[in-house]
């Protein structure tokens, strides 16, 4: 049993002895792949629709630390995707840049804020975050965004409507 299990223990080690430097090629041709699927042209195409049966680098997927939206994602889906978003949002980019989300001060929270401004002058942001039933930060943010569209003035601590 011993001799059986030396013999087959040898032939394993020979195995892989053999199989080391095809193992370490396929690594080194791997790593040149991923490295050229960054780089553009016709060769990078006729490259990604070849099936590897092992892909390191899983289309969609950032790398650690890459934030949502990384330019450095690659799939064949975002180059038709990141066109369709752009467009829209095109005229409201101011320095290459746009901030996601509405315009501050223009959701309904700001609404029904600037109401209860307007039904009871010089509410402080503790009594308007009580009243509204939500966190007096959410308040602090919203209300200098309705003083800037001139909806609203502070005067102390109290709010008063404009006009």
């Amino acid at each position: 049993m011993t001799d059986f299990l030396d013999e087959k223990r040898q032939e394993i080690t020979a195995r892989l002895k053999e199989l080391k430097p095809l193992v370490e090629e396929y690594q080194r041709l791997e790593a040149a792949a991923s490295a050229l699927d960054g780089v553009g042209g016709s060769a990078a195409a006729a490259s990604g629709s070849s099936a590897a049966p092992v892909a390191r680098k899983v289309p969609g997927r950032r790398g650690p630390g890459r934030p949502k939206g990384s330019k450095t994602r690659t799939t064949k889906a975002a180059p038709a995707a990141a066109a369709a978003t752009a467009t829209p949002a095109a005229p409201a980019k101011r320095g290459g840049r746009r901030k996601a989300g509405r315009r501050k001060g223009s959701g309904t929270r700001a609404a029904q804020a600037l109401s209860f401004v307007q039904a009871q002058p010089g509410i402080t942001i503790p009594e308007l975050a009580a009243k509204m039933g939500i966190k007096q930060n959410y308040l602090y943010r919203v209300l200098p965004g309705l003083e800037q569209e001139n909806k609203v003035e502070k005067k102390g601590r109290g709010w008063y409507p404009k006009g």
